[in-house]
């Protein structure tokens, strides 16, 4: 075990985290190893459940898919919302297949690549600073008596101007927040322990999410699958009027499709707060972050990779929601989205939605892919989603929280 990694150790540990399971020396040992080569074929499976929230020259074989059949539950950090439009109407959503629509086979098989980056993949040591600078906890307090729950979450910034990429079911709050309506107070924390710099506001948040969500606002333990669970949020502000930096640390993404396959080694960072109580969550909140293999892979409709299975790592905890997936070349290749049930996180297992599945959706529901939409003023874009959709899934929200 590297020095470095020794330290989150010891940190996580004195916030009375239970980490042996986690930590496994034997799995650091190889946290530079290169994807094994001996697994070309795997099998993607269907999953159609939902599970709890927490609020790779180019040569290819055959690989299999399983179906996201199990509920995965968001990470406890928040509770996923659906998308409205213009006042208290349902926002028009694009068709997507329903789960009955999918491929009647249980699994599909895919193809590895091979040899997916001209350069070596780095140590994982080296790839933990660069996914840690460009890690977020979203930080969301009640300011008064409310009906809301104060939620806990991550979010990964992926472009320098500070686009940051989270869950719906934790961007819904974000959202809320925006409205003098709602006594609601969401703040943008980096570091270890988490500290309070900037403030934001939604970039886009999926309406075909939000519609299928938004009665779970008040529920303490939000289901789903992470089908359209993602959303973009822009820096708009600092918490001392100071001037926003001119660049932001952020990590690059790659949306190609397979680029995550079984038995790849990835580390995932976020903020889980699960475990350490809620005052420790407000005043002393540590990043975590743990290398681990691709353990399954898994799709929601059938011929792609939607979503990743990764098992025994302290991620899979309440707060981790939005947190990143990073491979051995320093890539954002998925966000943390729902974990399985379980006592400790040694008995979950942990999933996130690949950014090429967030890619194909954001293109499905908008018209431009995630490169696209990044490109030009932000802010404009920003504007026109609030016109268009941002209003009126404000009135969605509104009116349950007011039931």
């Amino acid at each position: 075990m590297s020095f470095r990694l020794l330290i989150n150790v010891l940190a996580i540990c004195a916030l009375g985290v239970a980490v042996v399971a986690i930590f496994d020396p034997a799995r650091l040992g190889i946290v530079d190893s290169p994807p094994d080569p001996a697994i070309q074929t795997a099998t993607v499976q269907y999953l159609a459940t939902p599970s709890p929230t927490m609020d790779e020259s180019t040569t290819t074989t055959p690989a299999t898919v399983v179906k996201v059949e199990e509920e995965i539950a968001p990470p406890s950090d928040a509770a996923p919302a659906k998308p409205p439009q213009k006042a208290s109407t349902p926002a028009p959503v694009p068709k997507v297949p329903a789960a009955n629509e999918s491929a009647s086979d249980s699994s599909f098989e895919i193809t590895r690549i091979v040899n997916p980056y001209p350069t070596p993949a780095l140590h994982f040591d080296e790839v933990n600073v660069s996914a840690r600078a460009a890690l977020v906890n979203i930080l969301c307090i009640p300011k008064g008596g409310a009906s809301l729950r104060p939620i806990s979450g991550s979010g990964v910034i992926i472009d320098p101007r500070g686009v940051i990429l989270t869950n719906a079911h934790v961007a819904q709050y974000v959202l809320l927040s925006q409205s003098q309506k709602i006594d609601l107070s969401c703040l943008i924390r980096i570091g270890s322990p988490a500290r309070a710099l900037w403030t934001a506001e939604i970039l886009f948040i999926p309406p075909v999410w939000v519609n299928e969500h938004i009665d779970e606002i008040n529920t303490d333990k939000p289901m789903g699958t992470g089908e359209h669970d993602y959303a973009l949020l822009r820096v708009t502000g600092s918490t001392d009027n100071a001037p926003l930096p001119q660049s932001f640390p952020f990590l690059p993404f790659d949306t190609r499709e397979v680029i995550g396959f079984l038995g790849d080694f990835v580390l995932g960072a976020a903020y889980p707060a699960e475990f350490v109580g809620g005052l420790h969550a407000h005043n002393n909140l540590f990043a975590a972050s743990s290398v681990s293999k691709i353990d399954k892979l898994l799709t929601f409709h059938g011929d792609t990779v939607d979503m990743i299975s990764i098992g025994g790592v302290i991620e899979a905890q309440s707060g981790s929601s939005g947190g990143a997936v990073v491979n051995a070349w320093n890539k954002l290749i998925g966000l943390i989205t729902t974990t399985s049930e379980g006592k400790t996180t040694a008995d979950r297992t942990l999933h996130a939605t690949m950014m090429s599945y967030i890619n194909r959706d954001l293109k499905v529901q908008t018209g431009q892919d995630l490169a696209t939409y990044l490109q030009g003023d932000l802010a404009e874009k920003e504007a026109a989603f609030d016109a268009e959709y941002g209003r009126g899934l404000f009135d969605l929200y509104l009116k349950q929280i007011t039931k």
